[in-house]
């Protein structure tokens, strides 16, 4: 199941979680286990609640899971000494190790509460980290 949206792809992060998980592959901590709590600190425009939306999204991007090869070479432009062991630990990432609990999409959510928790390697958790908040965070917000 591809997302609706051709342009969320992996590589749709910022430059902090791809230094972090290049830190924890070079540490060889990449593969540790990992917990991560997506949530909110407040609610929008005042309110006293949020309505959780773009779960849909979120689980399709991660069945899809995969980065292309210039995605691939994109980010080694980025990463001094990028090796090619991780190029290719890049390249055989996929979501197969990766657990997600969450909110039903609709249900009402409140802040500091998480409405997602995603558990798995910390590489890939931490690479995924952005993306899973815009595919969250946006809709969350217009579903509000």
């Amino acid at each position: 199941m591809k997302p609706v949206n051709g342009y969320i792809k992996p590589l749709l992060t910022d430059q902090y979680e791809l230094t972090m998980a290049y830190a924890y592959f070079n540490a060889d901590r990449h593969e540790d286990f990992a917990v991560f709590d997506l949530f909110f600190r407040k609610n929008p425009f005042g309110g006293e609640f949020t309505i959780f939306a773009g779960l849909s999204e979120a689980l399709k991007f991660l069945q899809d899971y995969h980065f292309e090869d210039d995605h691939i070479d994109y980010i080694c432009e980025q990463l001094p000494e990028c090796s090619d062991r991780f190029r290719d630990w890049l390249k055989g990432l996929d979501c197969s190790r990766v657990k997600v609990h969450s909110l039903r999409e609709g249900d009402l959510a409140f802040p500091r509460i998480p409405m997602m928790r995603v558990e798995g390697p910390l590489g890939i958790c931490q690479l995924m980290e952005s993306t899973l908040l815009n595919l969250i965070a946006y809709p969350s917000l217009i579903a509000t």
